[in-house]
């Protein structure tokens, strides 16, 4: 396949990116290194392939003594899809080459039906205008290409009986998103379990957790809360989420069962 290119805008800050770092007469390795990306991604922005998240235009823009000439061109670049709070979050999921996700309360965002997507996202408070529901929604959408990216992501899921249990949107919403959920689940890339009620450990119930490894192989851990997102690649950080990940995963139906499980909740609806 051929190079894929960013619009214009992107492509115009990329370059502006690159000259400003020449200038500053820093490597792709040393700017890499201080803004948390990897030297492809630095690459890739300066060449328009990538678009240039806005935590790395921040901070190259004080690397490089641009004075806010380089941040300045975040405001023409195209709105964004995602609220700030997971805005680098989801730059490294795109990256990534396996995911592995628990989630206790709500189904996780990328098994989620457009419909289940709706409500949650439209319910939320201080509501939010139509339109940008509706472009929270798309982006959300968009997100399960990863599903079928080449080479495959590898993920796991595990999904507490709550998040399976709480009817979203209304029955209809909520028996095909359990029907996705069998769909999805049933894909070579994917394993999906289900922790039940009674298996839960006390961990469990604190909030929901992803533990992600891009292409570069630098592991990373997302921590969710209330109004709270934390993503760090510090080491004895994602250690802790990664233990905590095993003992749910081991805790959890199989996969087997945890499909004859969902297929049980939609049998009662």
């Amino acid at each position: 396949m051929g190079e894929v290119f960013l619009p214009g805008n992107h492509r115009y800050l990329g370059n502006q990116f690159m000259m400003w770092r020449q200038e500053a007469e820093m490597s792709r390795e040393e700017v890499a290194e201080a803004v948390g990306y990897s030297a492809e991604m630095v690459r890739s922005v300066e060449q328009g392939r990538r678009a240039c998240p806005p935590r790395m235009a921040e901070i190259a823009d004080e690397l490089f003594g641009a004075r806010g000439k380089l941040k300045a061109g975040l405001s023409y670049l195209t709105r964004e899809k995602f609220p700030a709070r997971t805005r680098d979050y989801i730059w490294h999921e795109a990256e990534s080459v396996s995911i592995w996700s628990y989630e206790c309360v709500l189904i996780p965002g990328l098994l989620q039906t457009e419909e289940y997507a709706q409500a949650l996202i439209g319910g939320r408070c201080p509501a939010m205008d139509e339109e940008t529901v509706a472009e929270r929604v798309a982006a959300r959408m968009e997100r399960k290409q990863l599903f079928t990216r080449k080479p495959p992501v590898e993920f796991s899921f595990v999904i507490y009986e709550a998040a399976l249990r709480t009817p979203m949107g209304g029955a209809a919403v909520h028996k095909r998103q359990l029907l996705q959920l069998l769909e999805v689940g049933s894909l070579r890339n994917v394993a999906l379990q289900v922790l039940p009620f009674s298996r839960v450990l006390s961990g469990a119930l604190s909030g929901s957790l992803v533990i992600l490894e891009t292409r570069d192989h630098v592991r990373m851990s997302l921590a969710e809360g209330q109004q709270v997102s934390l993503l760090t690649s510090d080491s004895n950080e994602v250690h802790v989420m990664t233990e905590s990940y095993a003992k749910f995963r081991m805790e959890a139906f199989n996969a087997e069962e945890s499909a004859q499980f969902i297929q049980r909740l939609v049998d009662e609806l």
